[in-house]
This record gives C-alpha cells, structure tokens and sequence, in this order.
C-alpha cells in the first residue's frame, strides 16, 4: 500500500475537524501496512503533507492518535450495526443479516478493522485515554449482544449463557474474517458460499431448532 508524501494545501482558519480525520485516515492505512508500533508522527504528518508540529496541534501524542485510530474503526462497526433495523423481529434470517454486517465491515474496510481486531495494542500511556479503545470495542461488543438477547428473549436460542453464547458467535466470525483478510492467497473456495456456509453453522450453533421455532 502506498501512502502519498506530497504536502496537502494548507486548510484555511475553521476546516481543522477535516484536517484532523486525514490524519486519522493516514495513520490507519500506515498502521494497516506496518503495525500501529512501527509508524511515527514524522512518517503520518509527511503522507498528510503537514509539519509534525502541526500534528502535535491535533494530536497531543503518537499513543493519543493511535487509540483515537482504534476507537473510530470501531465506531464504524456500531455505525453499521445501527443501521441495521429488523422490522420483523428477532428471526433466523436478522440473526444472519447481523452477521454478515460484521464481515462487511471487515471485507469492505480491511484497514480499519486490522486495526480495531488484528494489530498489537498500542503503548501504554496516561495521556492516551486508552480506555477509550475498551469502551469503543465494548459498545461494539454489546450491540450485538443485545441482538442475541432478543433471539433469546423469544426462545430461538440453544440453553447457555448469554455472554459466552455472544463471544462465541463473535469469536467465530472474526476467524472468518480475520483469515480471509490476512491469508488472500489461501486456496479457498468461492468467497460467497464459503460465507453463507459459515453462517449457516454458527447459525445452527446457536439457534434452537435452527431458529425455526421457539422453544417450549
């Protein structure tokens, strides 16, 4: 992946919110290609065409960026998750929508989510507000958990905790994803049958009946 060094124009008095997410988006493609630990203020101010001080006016520190990075990868995820409305209920079929809007968020944007899911954890630092990440990742988490709630709460669901049951399913899908991102090069089959069959399994994984029917 290249990333241009040419030096943007500079932004008149007011437009500093749009020179900050090119920062943003600079940083995610260099964390995507070279780790979130091997890229510098240096390296992202050259690709956004700024000074680094310049950077530091946005960003107080190189952690402070990197968790910020990390946080917006995963509101992206929530963002699309919201959009996701099932009018008709809790049903095998909104069970598999849910699921597949977490691996189009991965397949669509493999630099955001290498960054939220598959690079190292950045440094700790005080300064960095890395609980923002946790919280960002937790929200995440939690909006799908409520969905498998409702699958539960309408008796679709196989007898088991609800947080194990919702790790699991999320555990699963991020090894799909994960794999197909990482390992392009894999002999795998059709992409698209590869992904109904998988979520076709954790669909009969976690759903009672196959999610035909409630329990009794």
């Amino acid at each position: 992946m290249l990333v241009s060094a040419v030096r943007s124009p500079r932004k008149p008095r007011g437009h500093g919110g749009e020179r900050r997410q090119e920062i943003l988006d600079a940083a995610l493609a260099l964390y995507a290609e070279r780790g979130v630990q091997g890229v510098s203020t240096r390296e992202i101010a050259a690709a956004v065409g700024i000074s680094q001080p310049a950077l530091y006016g946005h960003f107080r520190s190189l952690n402070a960026l990197q968790v910020e990075v990390c946080a917006q990868a995963f509101v992206d995820l929530r963002r699309r998750q919201a959009a996701q409305v099932d009018a008709e209920g809790p049903t095998r079929d909104s069970f598999l929508r849910a699921c597949r809007t977490y691996i189009d968020f991965g397949l669509e944007q493999p630099d955001a989510y290498r960054v939220a899911f598959m690079l190292e954890k950045p440094a700790a630092d005080p300064d960095a507000h890395e609980d923002k990440v946790l919280a960002a990742g937790l929200e995440a988490f939690g909006d799908f958990r409520r969905r498998i709630q409702r699958l539960a709460a309408a008796g679709l669901t196989r007898p088991g905790d609800l947080t194990l049951l919702t790790q699991s399913i999320w555990a699963g899908l991020h090894g799909l994803v994960s794999l197909l991102i990482a390992r392009p090069d894999f002999p795998w089959v059709e992409r698209e049958t590869l992904i109904a069959r998988h979520l076709e399994m954790l669909a009969d994984g976690l759903l009672s009946d196959g999610g035909l029917s409630p329990r009794r």
